[in-house]
């Protein structure tokens, strides 16, 4: 299991670079709203990408096992996010559970559930001997 956990830390540096993507193009060209959603769904493809290639090198065992590890990814996810928006940029809670305001059109949940269910999607049972 610890190879998946440290898998996640290349999926937080593709995280970052699309930010800094979103940052530096996006944001010039679209609403803050709109460079969110157009954000979250370049980083679920790039992230997808990487968790497929992750799954392929590494496969889990079972479908269990490919369950727990998007929720171990979910887990380090939201931590990081929370200790990066409350602690480090010290903004308030209200301002940081933003993002999961599906009704006012953010779609950051949509990724979590991605990155959650991805290695279950990408997984495939070892054919039987």
């Amino acid at each position: 299991m610890f190879r998946y956990v440290l898998a996640w830390f290349p999926m937080l540096l593709l995280a970052v670079a699309n930010g800094a993507v979103r940052q530096v193009l996006f944001v010039r060209h679209l609403s803050e709203l709109r460079a969110h959603q157009l954000s979250t769904l370049t980083g679920s493809i790039i992230i997808g990408a990487f968790i497929w290639l992750v799954i392929r090198k590494w496969p889990p065992s079972s479908v269990q096992m490919a369950l727990v590890i998007g929720a171990i990814w979910l887990v380090l996810t939201v931590g990081f996010e929370y200790f990066m928006g409350l602690v480090l940029a010290g903004r308030p809670l209200n301002q940081v559970l933003f993002d999961y305001n599906v009704l006012a059109g953010r779609v950051w949940v949509f990724f979590l559930v991605w990155l959650t269910l991805a290695p279950v999607i990408f997984y495939k049972p070892k054919p039987a001997a």
